[in-house]
């Protein structure tokens, strides 16, 4: 039998944490490993035991929540921090800060006295989909992601300078994309596409944070702008990126139609159209996130010569869609996002 997913609940509200507490212990897939009011307790409450999932409120007394969550997940390496705090909500600055920050989740709580109901529903889904997530019973990660990751056969990657990037993620991205454009150089002469799994009053907000640590501009794309180098053109929530080239311009193009993942918007139809414009001039990245969104337009953009690279389990919140690419046998490296950047930055042209 699969052991419990182990948690710890971290708010200064006691009635917070013990109906948390309750709800969560009553699924029976969990086991509640320790509760603190504040995220210093927390912290030195994580040398002593062993967790999966910190979930953490973020409006609490000291350092608070969000500054915390990078002392949080350095005490509990491979853990995930699953934020549900009252500021979670759609669009919220504090929000995407905390997933930029390494949180894997957020989830707004709700207010006293509905705790219930559909709330109960949606984190006991989340909670488990992030302890669970295709990754069976946790070892060590390291030596599990190398253990899997060795018998993915890789493909040998384009050599031909790059014209296009495309960028896709979900759970944890925000985090991992932040990573991986910080290690960039500040101009590498391409235009960079992102797909990131996220709500359309996000993106705005997204966009300008990726901005400052990707230091290159950012927007939310439009349909028909024309693709500049060194900016990052961001999917908005209700629909999906895509390029086409008209007239010698390389534009963007936003498309409405079902995805086969289901998502929206879907890395599938991104990497699709950079594979179909770019041939072997396009490279295409699947990080961090649950399901197989990406395994389809990875498919396309290999066929059409592009290359795919996958981040590897070590460093994903959840390793769905990038061990997917890689199952599928369409990966040409398996990394951590800074070793990723290190990649693109080898198929970097003259410009």
């Amino acid at each position: 039998m699969t052991r419990p997913i182990r948690l710890m609940v971290v708010d200064d509200s006691m009635v917070a944490r013990a109906v948390l507490s309750r709800m969560i212990e009553a699924d029976g897939h969990f086991d509640i490993v320790g509760v603190a009011g504040t995220a210093e307790d927390a912290i030195v409450a994580l040398a002593h035991v062993e967790v999966d999932i910190v979930l953490l409120d973020l409006e609490m007394p000291g350092v608070g929540g969000l500054k915390s969550i990078p002392r949080i997940l350095e005490a509990a390496p491979g853990a995930r921090v699953m934020v549900v705090s009252s500021v979670a909500e759609d669009g919220a600055e504090e929000t995407v800060a905390a997933l930029a920050l390494g949180a894997a989740d957020t989830l707004p709580k709700p207010g006293t006295g509905r705790f219930n109901g559909r709330f109960s529903e949606v984190l006991i889904a989340r909670l488990l989909a992030l302890g669970r997530a295709e990754r069976g019973v946790r070892g060590p990660r390291a030596s599990f992601a190398t253990a899997a990751e060795s018998h993915h056969k890789l493909r040998t990657m384009s050599a031909e300078p790059l014209t296009l990037l495309a960028l896709g993620a979900s759970t944890g991205g925000i985090h991992a994309l932040g990573t991986l454009l910080a290690a960039l150089p500040p101009a590498i002469g391409v235009p960079i596409l992102v797909t990131q799994h996220l709500p359309p009053a996000f993106m705005t907000v997204f966009a300008r944070q990726l901005g400052v640590v990707a230091k290159r501009p950012a927007v939310v794309a439009e349909d028909g702008m024309k693709l500049t180098p060194d900016m990052l053109f961001i999917a908005p929530g209700d629909a999906h990126l895509t390029v086409s080239e008209e007239r010698g311009e390389r534009l963007v193009r936003l498309v409405h139609f079902p995805a086969a993942s289901g998502c929206m918007p879907s890395v599938d139809p991104m990497l699709a159209s950079v594979g179909a414009v770019a041939g072997r001039r396009g490279l295409g990245i699947v990080l961090t996130g649950m399901g197989r969104d990406g395994v389809e337009g990875a498919a396309k953009m290999v066929a059409c010569g592009g290359s795919v690279l996958a981040q590897d389990e070590a460093s994903s919140a959840v390793w769905g869609m990038p061990r997917a690419i890689a199952e599928a046998g369409l990966a040409a490296a398996v990394l951590p996002p800074d070793q990723l950047a290190r990649r693109v930055i080898s198929r970097i042209g003259e410009h």
